[in-house]
């Protein structure tokens, strides 16, 4: 049973690292039943023991594709600049956006977020912590990756809406610094600016031990508040 999972496990991820490169390379349409199983070694009729249709292996190659690139921002080292490291994230997700547009309008498309994009919203939220734990964040971490996203996602659909001689990477820069400056302060937040101290203390929350879960929970909603 062991070997025939393992069988049936190696060539479902022959189809969709196929159709993978030919969504990524070629658009959907080049997504056919007939040219993916050509192209994996196998007979068209194979390809539906795993996907009942073309829109679920068109999910399964397009969450594969940006799986590779969320693990590649997690294998990125932290800097010891947070902030730093929060904008070369940007940079990343917005150059995969704009070298992939096939794979990003198709995520968008979809109503629902996928596996992969729920691993790299959680990437995000590690980096604005860390940004909260220096001190450096005026919102609370919630708000400020809500920001971060939806500023990412509408600066490459807009980059990818336009014609090839309008596109300028210097809105990329914009936004961003946008975004920064309704969600970082410049210093670590001074004792006199209650909304930084807040947002800096709940980063500390989980480290604090001699608070029971209650307490902890009761602690967190006031700061919250």
């Amino acid at each position: 049973m062991a070997q025939t999972q393992q069988r049936r496990d190696l060539t479902r991820d022959r189809i969709v690292t196929t159709a993978a490169g030919l969504l990524r390379d070629h658009g959907p349409g080049a997504v056919t039943t007939r040219r993916v199983a050509q192209e994996a070694g196998l007979q068209p009729p194979a390809l539906y023991r795993f996907f009942p249709d073309k829109e679920a292996l068109l999910d399964a190659a397009a969450e594969h594709v940006f799986a590779e690139h969320v693990a590649g921002k997690q294998a990125t080292a932290p800097t010891g600049d947070p902030v730093a490291d929060l904008r070369a994230g940007w940079d990343t997700q917005i150059g995969f956006g704009l070298a992939n547009p096939h794979v990003f309008k198709l995520l968008l498309s979809r109503p629902r977020d996928t596996p992969a994009q729920a691993e790299g919203l959680r990437v995000l939220a590690e980096r604005v912590h860390a940004i909260a734990a220096a001190g450096r964040l005026k919102v609370s971490e919630e708000r400020a990756v809500h920001l971060i996203h939806a500023a990412g996602v509408g600066t490459v659909h807009t980059l990818l809406s336009l014609p090839p001689e309008q596109g300028d990477l210097r809105l990329s820069d914009a936004a961003f610094d946008a975004v920064a400056a309704a969600i970082l302060t410049d210093e670590p937040a001074p004792a006199d600016d209650p909304a930084g101290v807040v947002t800096t203390f709940r980063t500390l929350l989980p480290t604090l031990s001699t608070l029971t879960k209650a307490e902890a929970a009761l602690l967190e909603e006031w700061l919250r508040r």
